[in-house]
């Protein structure tokens, strides 16, 4: 378990009394700025790793400013240790939080240690017993297809009309009882590998066959039990995720594209845990190999690698369009990315990982994204 460091409250309050004559002090911040509240300094923790005013008042700006949405919880976690944190009224560092589709990305790790287990192949046709049919199309459909999301299935996540949503028919409509069973009748709408396109189903999909490799049961509660047990033991024991709840559908289907529940900490732990290239406290939870294949862009989505975006610049794609920021931070920052603004943003080069937990609209998301960026800068590559 990492521990919090003390806040340096009134020792920061004191030293900007201290200095609020002396001139071209470094951290002091513009002149004419409003002062720092209480609760932003006391958001930031000992030896922050970057300016702790200016820390203080980037982070605090995430919870104030206008046009960014509501944000309920920060962490941010820099060489591993917590260097700040604060919750929006009504919140606090027990408050689970729904993953949304940040969940993809820890779907994406127990795909990686059933690979490594030899359960499951890469490069093979996927197995989804319905797809082995002679004659099907979809046999040529591999694991790595679905992890980089051109599977090539009529998986369409949103449109004009939310009920002809894939994403939505499977999660609450005539798929919700076996969304994967619904999720992998759907027909190919192009050739497996030729075309990316982001999918909440396709993630059903490698649940599904994390659970058929993990049991030969059809059984609801088997197929549930030997998922989580396999969770538990294998990642979120090791990692200390003691709040994490993953949901599971009526048929025993991890619901892996979107409905895990955790702290903020928890979510910070396991970015750091990807920072560290699936290492934590010295043991290679996952191999550093898989990590590495999570971060490399898809030959169609350069933005996209396994379950995970990537701050890459994508030819023909603006600023306004891409889900993050590659004008703003290292290309080799990734992230976790879930539904109305669930970041979990991790930057190697910087030794940092940045939780922002909230709801925000799609124009408000792209303002917060350049605050969480203001963030980021403040911090040196290593």
């Amino acid at each position: 378990m990492f521990s919090r460091p003390r806040p340096l409250i009134a020792s920061v309050m004191l030293a900007t009394t201290l200095a609020s004559g002396l001139a071209g002090c470094g951290d002091a911040g513009p002149v004419g700025e409003p002062p720092l509240s209480e609760e932003a300094l006391g958001a930031v923790m000992e030896n922050p790793g970057a300016p702790t005013r200016q820390l203080a008042r980037q982070v605090d700006d995430l919870f104030t400013m206008e046009g960014l949405g509501e944000t309920r919880a920060v962490v941010l976690m820099h060489g591993g240790t917590i260097a700040a944190e604060r919750y929006a009224p009504g919140y606090d560092k027990d408050t689970r939080f729904v993953s949304w589709s940040m969940a993809k990305t820890i779907t994406a790790v127990m795909i990686g240690m059933l690979v490594a287990d030899g359960r499951l192949r890469l490069d093979e046709p996927a197995p989804v017993p319905g797809w082995q049919r002679p004659g099907d199309p979809r046999s040529e459909i591999t694991l790595r297809h679905l992890l980089q999301m051109r599977s090539g299935l009529d998986h369409t996540e949103a449109g004009p009309v939310p009920t002809e949503s894939s994403e939505v028919r499977m999660l609450f409509l005539d798929g919700r009882d076996d969304m994967a069973r619904w999720a992998e009748e759907q027909p190919l709408e192009a050739e497996p590998g030729s075309k990316f396109e982001y999918s909440s189903n396709t993630t059903v999909i490698l649940a599904d066959i994390a659970a058929r490799a993990l049991t030969d049961s059809d059984d609801p509660d088997i197929r549930r039990r030997a998922v989580a047990t396999y969770l538990q033991a294998r990642l979120f024991e090791p990692l200390g995720l003691t709040s994490i709840v993953p949901e599971f559908d009526a048929a025993g289907t991890l619901i892996g594209g979107s409905l895990m529940h955790a702290t903020a900490r928890d979510y910070a732990r396991f970015g750091d845990f990807l920072r560290n290239k699936g290492s934590y406290r010295g043991t290679q939870l996952v191999p550093r190999a898989w990590v590495e294949k999570m971060v490399t862009p898809s030959p169609e989505s350069a933005q996209y690698g396994f379950q995970t975006w990537l701050n890459r610049p994508v030819k023909g794609m603006t600023g306004a369009e891409h889900p993050l920021f590659p004008d703003r931070a290292p290309r080799s920052l990734f992230a976790m990315i879930g539904h109305m603004g669930q970041y979990v943003l991790i930057s190697p080069s910087k030794k940092l990982t940045m939780v922002r937990l909230g709801h925000s609209d799609a124009a408000q998301r792209k303002a917060m994204l350049q605050q969480a960026a203001d963030v980021i800068e403040l911090y040196p590559e290593s």
